[in-house]
């Protein structure tokens, strides 16, 4: 499975910015072990449910240090059987460019 999500903080530093906290959650990902890759907007994680939903809870906790609350936004693909889609997804994307 292959889990996109975004993480930040509410109410806590004035000056509005979360890079932060975005930065121990991406951490918690990073020292998982666990295939991933992180974009402006999300962090994606892969690999089977109940390490990835553990990554994620650990990564929440991570972002939300000291603050009162914290959005989670996820999005999982959930295929059964396939590894290594983090990467061929975007590789089918690209072939089909190439032919173009």
């Amino acid at each position: 499975m292959i889990v996109a999500f975004s993480v930040s903080p509410a109410g806590g530093d004035d000056d509005g910015s979360v890079s932060e906290a975005v930065a121990r959650a991406v951490r918690v990902v990073r020292e998982s072990g666990l295939p991933n890759s992180t974009n402006a907007m999300f962090t994606n994680v892969e690999g089977e449910w109940d390490e990835v939903m553990d990554v994620v809870k650990r990564a929440v906790a991570a972002a939300g240090e000291g603050s009162p609350r914290v959005s989670l936004v996820l999005k999982a693909d959930i295929r059964p059987g396939y590894e290594g889609q983090l990467d061929a997804k975007v590789d089918r994307v690209e072939q089909h460019l190439d032919d173009a």
